[in-house]
């Protein structure tokens, strides 16, 4: 198993219910494709480094979790059309 940090841009836009609801659900995803979650760290409401989709901030949340080479692929996958997600990345950790 590998260890991965998710790094996920949630809008800003939402309510403090909802982004948590957004956060749980990528939280899930990893562990329906066999991925155990070890830490989450919420950043909180930040600036953006540039305007996208006409917001200037954004909620940032990095999800840090041990898996299988090929469950990043499936999550980037899923994650890529949830509504609420800005921007997303998810790279591996060197042990």
């Amino acid at each position: 198993m590998n260890k991965y940090e998710l790094a996920v841009v949630v809008s800003a836009k939402l309510e403090e219910e909802e982004k948590a609801a957004v956060i749980e659900s990528v939280k899930e995803l990893i562990t329906r494709f066999g991925g155990t979650v070890t830490d989450v760290d919420d950043w909180g409401k930040k600036k953006l480094a540039y305007e996208i989709q006409k917001m200037s901030e954004g909620y940032y949340s990095f999800i840090h979790f041990e898996a299988d080479p090929t469950v990043p692929g499936e999550i980037e996958s899923r994650i890529r059309i949830m509504d609420n997600v800005i921007r997303y990345l998810c790279v591996r950790q060197d042990a």
